[in-house]
């Protein structure tokens, strides 16, 4: 765990004003200071996704502190590793409610690892925004109420299938798709699932492989006898990256569908550049954006941390900034008035876009798919589905 506060930079002088915290029963920070809690997977299986999204919470912390802070009070934020593994994401969410006393909680990057904080932030009644989290059932209980302390601002999963079959049918014209997903996994199986309801071409086949896997010549040897237009490839970039790679290898050149999965700079590490065109994924994010926000961003986070930022670490910036937007519409650094103004959070403008909360907390925004030729990305696509 690391606490710190982070204070003036050079980058400064940037409009925006502040997020704050205070503990579960509505204290204020301490002194001049206002307390904010991060939660990531800074090691461990998924620490890329972990580690950029760190990053960006760090950065945008500095600039609102360079700006004043929150009423001329500094950000103080307390920091954990969840190492990957949702048993330390649920003792770092009850650590930073209860013990920390912050009154929002950046972070996990991951579904499972938001899923096991849920508990925690609900007993101790404090907000939770994760930039990534995109199962489903991450803001909903079994019963399909809303979870009350529970936020995201990425899309989720189902919106990445659907967007996905709309931009195969429309813009690459594919009638017939085959789909390779990892079959231990919530992610790839919920993504598979909404990809087939809303794919109107015909699937010709199913094929699965597990998260251990590294050799996938059996069931692209299958594949490759088929006959269709997109090859579908719900999962993350540590077995994408392998897939594309001994895929573009065998002959296999249609172009390869992924979600936001395959949003990392490994992705091209492992299946070489060479072999990275015709690959089309969904982004909360694109590089090649135009905007000033976004191009200032980029900017400083390559000067910051001497690395490429990606659309996790902007989701994290924003989410950041989100609960900045809630403290100052609340006017109260206590959980409860952050909560409440989370809930009723509306056009709220980000480097990932504008968007609003609805009744399960959910972002209403767009969907990007970016495309990568010669392991760059060359092109960005809005989708709206219906």
């Amino acid at each position: 765990m690391k606490k710190v506060i982070l204070g003036m930079t050079a980058t400064a002088a940037v409009l925006l004003a502040a997020c704050g915290a205070s503990d579960v029963a509505g204290e204020g920070g301490e002194g001049d200071t206002i307390k904010l809690g991060s939660m990531f997977e800074l090691t461990g299986d998924v620490s890329a996704y972990g580690t950029a999204e760190a990053n960006a919470v760090s950065m945008a912390v500095e600039e609102i502190n360079a700006g004043g802070g929150v009423d001329g009070k500094q950000i103080e934020l307390t920091e954990y590793d969840t190492k990957s593994q949702d048993t330390e994401a649920a003792s770092a969410a009850t650590k930073l409610a209860t013990q920390d006393k912050v009154s929002a909680i950046v972070g996990p990057a991951t579904s499972g690892a938001t899923k096991a904080a849920i508990p925690s932030v609900n007993r101790a009644q404090v907000p939770l925004v994760s930039p990534s989290a995109t199962d489903d059932s991450v803001t909903l209980d079994d019963s399909g109420n809303v979870q009350p302390y529970v936020y995201r601002v990425g899309f989720q999963d189902s919106f990445q299938g659907v967007s996905l079959a709309t931009f195969a049918e429309g813009d690459l014209e594919a009638k017939s798709a085959v789909i390779l997903g990892d079959n231990s996994s919530d992610y790839a199986i919920g993504l598979s699932k909404t990809f087939k309801e809303n794919f109107d071409g015909e699937i010709v086949a199913e094929e699965n492989f597990t998260a251990d896997e590294s050799d996938f010549s059996a069931v692209l040897t299958r594949i490759r006898n088929e006959d269709f237009d997109v090859l579908f490839v719900p999962g993350y970039y540590e077995q994408a990256g392998l897939i594309i790679k001994q895929a573009r290898e065998m002959g296999i050149e249609q172009p390869i569908l992924g979600p936001d999965g395959f949003g990392n700079e490994t992705l091209i590490d492992l299946a070489g550049a060479e072999n990275v065109s015709d690959i089309y994924y969904t982004a909360h994010f694109s590089m090649s954006s135009d905007e000033p926000e976004v191009k200032e961003f980029i900017k400083n986070y390559q000067e910051q941390f001497e690395a490429e930022p990606d659309m996790f670490s902007a989701l994290a910036y924003d989410s950041v900034y989100v609960i900045k937007q809630a403290l100052e519409e609340a006017g109260d650094t206590s959980p409860e008035a952050v909560n409440q103004a989370l809930e009723n959070l509306s056009d709220f403008e980000g480097i990932t876009g504008i968007f609003s909360f609805d009744e399960n907390h959910n972002p209403v925004k767009s969907a990007t798919i970016v495309e990568i030729q010669n392991g760059e990305e060359v092109n960005a696509t809005e989708v709206s589905p219906e």
